[in-house]
């Protein structure tokens, strides 16, 4: 029974599926430490079929990809909670997103500018009058080995989706009782 209601919950819309992850905001990033999981959430970019993120080239996270580049990428969204008093069901509304693939720094100038244009596009419009110069992302970018920045792509060889839609008259809403 489990395994019919998931399967009705999956999402093979190719447009919804990249709507969703240009507007959603945070992932996590899965990854094998060893024999452990390793999660992190991140800021990310979905961009020509590819996952960008960046962040400090030390720590954790770059020793673990460093070792293991193959990812698990996971966005999720939640609605709310669907209700229906007969039979006493409550559920979530929600979309979810995974992505695996394979990380890997970036090292070309113009990928590693149009990423970082996109970030600035997603998570600041409008803020800067102005796109960014190559000069400044080739500063940035060169920092990927050795500096205090590093930039991935994910290029995913896998994507699989679910979601349970809104039910607009069966949402709760606090203080409502039956």
């Amino acid at each position: 029974m489990d395994g019919v209601r998931y399967k009705i919950r999956e999402v093979l819309d190719k447009s919804k599926i990249e709507t969703f992850l240009q507007r959603a905001r945070i992932g996590h990033l899965g990854m094998v430490d060893g024999h452990l999981p390793y999660v992190v959430p991140l800021n990310f970019v979905w961009t020509n079929g590819k996952l960008y993120f960046h962040g400090a080239t030390d720590g954790r996270r770059n020793q673990v990809m460093g070792a293991n580049p193959e990812v698990c990428f996971t966005v999720c969204e939640e609605y709310g909670t669907i209700t229906d008093p007969v039979p006493a069901k409550t559920d979530t509304a929600y979309m979810s997103v995974m992505i695996f693939g394979k990380a890997q720094p970036i090292v070309d100038l113009d990928e590693a500018t149009h990423m970082l244009q996109e970030m600035i596009y997603k998570y600041v419009p409008g803020y800067y009058n102005r796109p960014l110069p190559q000069q400044h992302v080739d500063k940035y970018r060169s920092a990927v080995f050795g500096g205090p920045v590093q930039v991935y792509r994910i290029d995913p060889h896998h994507i699989t989706a679910k979601e349970n839609q809104i039910e607009e008259e069966k949402m709760f809403k606090p203080g409502k009782t039956v």
